[in-house]
């Protein structure tokens, strides 16, 4: 069997930056243990599939799911965009919008607009997600702050989507912590986000599901979900500018809008080939 393989760094105009994710378009579904096994063998953050919608004939509708190399995700932003990228790009050029059809978080769209001196020049793509409202922790979790290590201690802690989102004072926080991977296991289901005000940009962030198979994710668009509503409501701004401070680094946009945000960022294509077996 052969499956067709793309990959895209995504959150980045840049190869070799971003949050690299393989794209692998299918004519039928697989059965889950084979969607693990391929994105075991992918070893990226994540994997994304898709198979055209039955039952509508409107070009540009897929169903979509998401593995990281350990299991199956609810919502993932840098593989969504990435498998917009290869249908906007490679597979079905004429498209200007594609809807998907998720299982766990709903339909989700994207849609591509070319750009000149704005964010970045050239093409980017504006994604449509549901918005996440992550709650005041009354007390900080014990085995968090174990996790999260020395250095200076989180002003608040959120939670949402199970995910811990730890609030910093200072970008220097955020981007010098170093947390203690074994201890962050241990907190399973959750996930852990930090973010802070940003010294160039809105805020900043950093993101560690070592739970997943992801120590650390390169940049996490889902995790945006949650952090635009919060910052949109604390720098009382519509349009944010968002980085992540991983070591490959990644920006995008945020926009908050009632129940939705929308998630803007770029792509560049770094593989193209094909999995058999």
């Amino acid at each position: 069997m052969l499956i067709p393989r793309f990959q895209a760094d995504i959150f980045t105009q840049q190869a070799f930056t971003g949050n690299p994710a393989a794209v692998c378009p299918l004519r039928r579904w697989l059965d889950d243990q084979m969607l693990r096994k391929v994105a075991s063998e992918n070893n990226l953050s994540a994997t994304a599939f898709f198979v055209a919608q039955s039952g509508i004939a409107e070009p540009g509708h897929y169903e979509l799911r998401w593995f990281t190399p350990q299991c199956e995700i609810k919502l993932c932003g840098h593989a969504t965009l990435a498998s917009a990228y290869v249908l906007f790009n490679i597979l079905q050029p004429e498209l200007e919008t594609v809807h998907f059809q998720t299982r766990f978080s709903g339909e989700l769209s994207v849609r591509r607009r070319q750009t000149a001196g704005e964010e970045s020049d050239g093409e980017i793509f504006s994604m449509d997600f549901p918005a996440i409202y992550a709650k005041t922790c009354a007390k900080m979790p014990q085995n968090l702050i174990l996790a999260l290590g020395p250095g200076p201690r989180a002003s608040e802690v959120l939670e949402g989507n199970e995910t811990y989102i730890a609030v910093y004072d200072a970008e220097s926080a955020v981007r010098d912590a170093r947390p203690d991977l074994a201890q962050l296991r241990e907190l399973h289901p959750y996930a852990v986000a930090l973010t802070a005000p940003g010294d160039k940009v809105d805020f900043v962030s950093r993101y560690f599901a070592p739970s997943y198979g992801v120590p650390e994710d390169p940049v996490t668009g889902s995790v945006h979900c949650a952090l635009a509503p919060y910052w949109t409501k604390r720098l009382n701004k519509t349009h944010l500018h968002a980085r992540q401070l991983s070591q490959r680094g990644g920006e995008l946009w945020c926009e908050w809008s009632g129940d939705r945000v929308a998630l803007e960022g770029a792509a560049v294509l770094t593989l193209k080939g094909s999995l058999q077996f």
